[in-house]
């Protein structure tokens, strides 16, 4: 029988059921997937709560990674026993295995596994979008990027580096500096002691910088704005501590900023952007220029303690579920 993590209310991570579910068989355009490790992303506390609404009962999570084990009418793209990975579709990624649209789904290169891939789809990708579609930036510039030491930074610094941008990472704790120092940061701030926006513009000579990529929300993003220089970008892509009030006189005030909110799946929803992405995603791996560590592993019925244990701060760079 398989099974799913589920909730039929909104709350904290106590919502979260272990259910067996009953999984069909696939339809056109469907596959039946068998997952093998599954993604674990802040995102999903958005759904638990309610501040993303879904119809309940629900299923949960958007990222996992598997092996194709029934294909319906008119899917060419992939086939029976191709090793796959996907990110933002339908919810329900947190399940034994399920059925669901293939148009979605991405082939591994055997390179990868599918715990790396559990672990990197999402966050890998919202890199890849971040550095290489947002905003055109050149070898020698300099950005802020808060949560350094995050899933997305640890992948967001190494790929910065390839591309010569310097990366001004903020971090709570010296473990986590330590961690966002060795996947390529190259200055730290501690957000809980330091003022963020009087170091960013110490470490640029007074300037700010031109970008700002801030996944925290409400509670980073007045600093954001400050450590900006004059019409520099605010990349709100995460809201971790809640939707940060925007007044547009204070875009004004900081210097005719820009601001975006930007969704993963608005850059990978054309199948030749995403594949793009995902080409040189891949590539970067496979050859092992972005290292991907998953540093906690779960059991998928212990769904309740990993968002616990997520949402406190305890968890670094990555996490999935094995089954």
């Amino acid at each position: 029988m398989a099974h799913a993590i589920r909730f039929h209310e909104t709350g904290g991570p106590d919502v979260l059921r272990w259910e067996e579910v009953t999984v069909g068989d696939p339809g056109p355009d469907e596959v039946r997937i068998r997952h093998v490790a599954v993604g674990l992303n802040f995102a999903d506390t958005y759904f638990r709560t309610g501040l993303y609404p879904a119809p309940l009962p629900a299923g949960l999570g958007v990222e996992a990674s598997g092996v194709i084990e029934a294909v319906g009418q008119d899917v060419t793209h992939v086939a029976e026993g191709d090793r796959v990975t996907y990110t933002g579709s339908p919810l329900g990624a947190y399940s034994t295995e399920r059925v669901m649209p293939a148009d979605s789904l991405i082939k591994l290169p055997e390179e990868i596994s599918c715990e790396t891939a559990a672990a990197m789809t999402m966050r890998g990708l919202t890199s890849a979008y971040l550095l290489r579609r947002i905003h055109p930036l050149r070898a020698g510039d300099t950005v802020l990027l808060h949560a350094a030491a995050g899933g997305v930074g640890l992948i967001f610094s190494q790929w910065a580096k390839l591309l010569g941008i310097t990366v001004i990472g903020t971090v709570s704790s010296e473990a986590k500096a330590e961690i966002a120092r060795a996947h390529g940061c190259d200055h730290i701030i501690y957000y809980r002691r330091e003022n963020v926006a009087e170091r960013v513009r110490e470490l640029t000579g007074g300037q700010g910088v031109p970008v700002v990529f801030d996944s925290i929300g409400k509670d980073t993003v007045a600093g954001s704005m400050a450590s900006l220089r004059r019409r520099g970008l605010l990349v709100c892509f995460g809201t971790a501590s809640g939707v940060p009030p925007l007044d547009a006189m204070q875009l004004a005030v900081h210097g005719s900023l820009f601001v975006t909110r930007p969704a993963l799946a608005d850059y990978i929803a054309e199948p030749a952007e995403r594949a793009a992405l995902a080409d040189e995603l891949f590539g970067h791996v496979a050859s092992g220029r972005i290292t991907i560590e998953i540093n906690q592993r779960y059991a998928l019925q212990d769904a309740v303690r990993a968002h616990r244990e997520m949402e406190t701060g305890r968890t670094t760079g990555s996490s999935v579920f094995v089954l």
